[in-house]
């Protein structure tokens, strides 16, 4: 029953983290773009709510309502005056400018709030549980957010494959060239993916605070998780971004019963083994990743 229960709770813990990283790996599918600053984003948008309900009170749970459309709309400002340019001057540029977005956001959060941790507190939702058998429980809070989790794929999915917005972003990942020959403006394009990838990372980031305890340093952590999920599952793949969150997320919890100080290394040694036996991830695939997430 231990052993039932690490593998029930690393797959909850899973759909966290393919939340989390679904946006990164939604970047990677369209514009080939590594976004260093992911984490830092996440953590900006659970210091946002913790701000607002400092100030205006009620509920954390309706900050999801001011916050992600927010962060659709810094996303896709961001992407439009910022990333784009840096696009357009190599692979490299990017990844410099996400970075030093990185250290702004991080630098920035602990000149305002300080370095202390800080919480989103939701009452008794936090820890109220339902048994399943004698000795295994599931959290109902976590079980939302792996329904969210699973829900915000299918949407995606279904959005890139029956929608005219996400044909011209599947258009855009497989041959912007021919696209834009096509009458396709690709940089708007972008814009509306970072938009999206934002809004999911902000979502992501309020349950983590909800769920936990966060700091301005916390973004860099939070990376190398989402950074593993998508590595682990496929770079760009949707779908694989829930098998390697599902991975990831049970490595953890099962290593964690053997030493609980060992859950995160049994994770990183995962990721390892992907990268060594199967680098292109679980379900790689020949032609654009996000194209092939909606085959």
């Amino acid at each position: 029953m231990i052993w039932t229960n690490a593998v029930l709770q690393g797959l909850l813990l899973g759909g966290v983290y393919a939340l989390f990283a679904c946006g990164l790996s939604l970047m990677f599918g369209v514009m080939r773009i590594v976004n260093l600053a992911h984490g830092d984003m996440s953590v900006l948008a659970a210091y946002a709510g913790y701000a607002l309900v400092a100030h205006l009170g009620g509920d954390p749970l309706w900050t999801f309502a001011a916050v992600i459309p927010v962060a659709a709309l810094v996303g896709f400002f961001l992407q439009k005056t910022l990333l784009n340019r840096a696009i357009s001057t190599g692979a490299l540029s990017p990844l410099l400018v996400t970075f030093g977005l990185s250290i702004i956001i991080e630098n920035g959060l602990q000149q305002i709030f300080g370095a202390n941790d800080q919480r989103l507190n939701i009452g008794s939702l936090a820890y109220e549980s339902f048994r399943i058998t004698n000795g295994l429980f599931v959290a109902w809070f976590s079980l939302l957010i792996f329904g969210v989790a699973i829900a915000v794929l299918i949407g995606l999915q279904m959005f890139l494959a029956h929608t005219r917005q996400g044909r011209i972003m599947r258009a855009c990942a497989d041959d912007q060239r021919a696209a834009a020959l096509c009458g396709v403006d690709p940089k708007r394009t972008y814009s509306y993916a970072t938009a999206i990838a934002l809004a999911t990372v902000a979502a992501a980031g309020l349950f983590l605070a909800m769920s936990g305890s966060f700091a301005p340093t916390a973004g860099s952590n939070y990376l190398i998780y989402a950074f593993e999920t998508v590595v682990i599952g496929g770079l760009g793949s949707l779908w694989g971004t829930l098998i390697g969150g599902l991975v990831l997320g049970v490595a953890q919890t099962v290593g964690s019963q053997f030493n609980p100080s060992d859950g995160v290394l049994i994770g990183h040694l995962v990721f390892l083994s992907v990268l060594i036996f199967r680098p292109r991830g679980i379900l790689s695939h020949g032609s654009s990743a996000v194209a092939a997430a909606v085959r």
